[in-house]
């Protein structure tokens, strides 16, 4: 198979008019799949015309340090990224959002362009996809960002992975509650999700910092070994394309990588990707009217050079040589304390020194405007140059020139260009993918997703076990490649025992049913909840995290006196100081010894 394309150039997203059904009878909530690879925002209406994400974009933005904000590229707004790859920022840190000042941005960008103004505040809802076992403080800057910034009505957060779970339950017509294991893969790390009737078991979820972006950087490592006469063209961008189109999962890694070894096989299998290059040859097909027009453009070009350089050099030294005579009038006139001193700024020591100056630099203007009278008519190249006129007289841009002329009747060997930019993937196309069940490949001391998956089954009695395996779904865009599902299926074979059942689905749209789940769910936070109960305040719904409140620990009560005299003159004190206590304790951070801290 061959691939030749030009590299993918985004468009500008278009902005959009606010439509009159999103804000009558009441405002119509906007769904924000807030995804570490792309953002996808849209309307949770129920018109046909609002199907699908009005806006997909990638979650980046290129500032440099001081720029202000409308200098500020997001998203589509950035045709090619890889100019701007050392501008680039992020909102996330691996999956959790931790730069609110990018995210803002972000959120600025999607307002304006789906026809809200933001200036006095947002009046629709907000449904916002967040990491499973999102921290609080992360939360807490989110509904701060939210609530106090754009002064939306009310918020609700769940997990992308839980929002695909459930829509494509839905579409199966699986009735609730629902129990299964969602392995979800995106773009900086994948998830194993127990959900168990209806609800995640957040105690027990497991994060392998391994997806997308690493599959990405491993296969610009893997090809740019291969081709180190590439390098510069071997970008990230074509490598996430690349990853995208080209590779899929082995069901069984080191038999396929025999298969590989096949001659034949290879013929067939292996892909060729062809980079952009230029066409032209140096001296190749030059005819000898291109070579004479040529030779007579270079020489205009030096010609107009040499003229430029004798006037710059003309009009220097008529300024030099006013200045000089100026000095000598001081001498002229009988002002001879003002001419020593202009004597000695000049560094001369006599008249007659600057009389010697003033007579080179008159000769030097004459001819100097005696060659200019003449350089019309006379070639620039027959002509003795001035010092500092040496230009090169071969001019890059012309290297054919330089090559000597060679007989026709000569047969020159061909050079094909085409085929020394052309990339041949082969087993890369498989390895890149495989880093998600062998991590060791890229040198990441972890367990791989099938690895993890089976720790996590451990943890549950064998009637959980059954219940969870007879439901794994697989979302995320790393779960695109082809032959993931039948992979999974296999290595589910291999741990379960023997004649057990288990079943395996895809997300009918990996990437995008977050975004589709999200439109059907509620379970808001108003402003007066998050004003009562706080910024990391969750309310819970099945496609949610688990809202764990941090416990303040009381103050420990004053120990009892040991007479009645000390108690007399104390009491006071310890009621005032326990006061004062209780008082600061909310602000304090101090956190109880029984908070549930979910490890991933």
């Amino acid at each position: 198979a061959e691939s030749n394309r030009m590299d993918c150039k985004a468009s500008p997203d278009p902005i959009f008019e606010l439509p009159a059904q999103c804000l009558t009878p009441t405002p119509v909530p906007i769904v924000i799949d807030n995804g570490s690879f792309q953002t996808r925002a849209g309307w949770a209406a129920s018109a046909a015309e609002f199907d699908s994400p009005r806006l997909l974009f990638r979650s980046v933005a290129a500032r440099s340090r001081g720029a202000a904000r409308s200098e500020t590229q997001i998203g589509n707004d950035i045709p090619n990224l890889e100019p701007l790859r050392w501008l680039l920022k992020s909102q996330f840190d691996r999956n959790v959002v931790v730069n609110f000042e990018i995210q803002e941005l972000i959120f600025d960008y999607v307002f304006t362009h789906l026809g809200i103004a933001s200036e006095g505040g947002v009046e629709h809802p907000i449904v916002l996809t967040e990491a499973p076992c999102n921290p609080l403080h992360c939360r807490q800057m989110m509904s701060e960002l939210l609530f106090e910034c754009y002064r939306v009505p009310y918020v609700s957060y769940g997990v992308d992975g839980l929002y695909s779970f459930y829509h494509n339950n839905t579409q199966r017509n699986i009735r609730p509650t629902h129990t299964g294991l969602v392995l979800s893969s995106g773009y900086h790390c994948s998830h194993i999700l127990p959900v168990i009737n209806g609800r995640l078991d957040a105690v027990n979820c497991k994060r392998v910092n391994v997806a997308g972006s690493q599959a990405a950087s491993y296969l610009q490592r893997l090809l740019q070994l291969k081709y180190p006469g590439h390098l510069a063209a071997i970008t990230l961008s074509r490598m996430e394309e690349l990853l995208h189109e080209h590779s899929y999962t082995a069901v069984d890694y080191h038999e396929e990588l025999e298969k590989w070894r096949s001659p034949e096989f290879y013929e067939r299998e292996v892909h060729r990707m062809q980079l952009p290059f230029s066409g032209k040859v140096p001296g190749g097909g030059v005819s000898v009217e291109e070579r004479q027009e040529r030779r007579a453009q270079q020489l205009r070009r030096l010609q107009e050079i040499n003229a430029r350089r004798r006037e710059e050099k003309l009009q220097q030294d008529q300024e030099r040589l006013d200045r000089l005579l100026a000095v000598q009038e001081l001498l002229d006139d009988g002002l001879l304390d003002q001419f020593h001193k202009r004597l000695v700024e000049l560094n001369m020591d006599s008249a007659e020194e600057l009389q010697s100056y003033i007579n080179k630099l008159q000769l030097a203007v004459e001819q100097g405007r005696q060659k200019l009278l003449h350089s019309d008519g006379v070639s620039e190249l027959e002509q003795p140059m001035d010092e500092g006129d040496g230009v090169a007289l071969m001019d890059p841009d012309f290297p054919e020139d330089t090559l000597p002329e060679k007989p026709a009747n000569v047969v020159q060997p061909m050079f094909n260009m085409a085929e020394y930019h052309q990339l041949f993937v082969g087993t890369e196309r498989l390895r890149c993918p495989e880093i998600l069940f062998q991590p060791s490949l890229t040198g990441e001391d972890q367990m791989g997703l099938m690895e993890t998956l089976q720790y996590v089954l451990a943890r549950y009695s064998p009637e959980q076990q059954e219940a969870l395996v007879s439901n794994v779904f697989l979302t995320g865009g790393n779960m695109q490649y082809p032959g993931m599902k039948e992979r999974v299926e296999r290595e589910l074979l291999a741990m379960r025992p023997f004649q057990s059942h288990f079943k395996v689905t895809m997300a009918s749209q990996p990437a995008l049913d977050a975004w589709y789940g999200a439109r059907d769910w509620e379970g808001w936070i108003s402003r007066q909840e998050y004003e009562e109960k706080g910024g990391e305040y969750l309310s819970e719904h099945c496609a949610s995290n688990a809202f764990i409140p941090m416990k303040i620990a009381k103050p420990v009560p004053a120990r009892p006196a040991e007479s009645s005299i000390t108690t007399l003159t104390l009491t006071g004190t310890s009621s005032a100081v326990s006061t004062v206590t209780s008082a600061l304790t909310p602000s304090c951070s101090t956190v109880a010894a029984d908070v549930s801290v979910v490890t991933s």
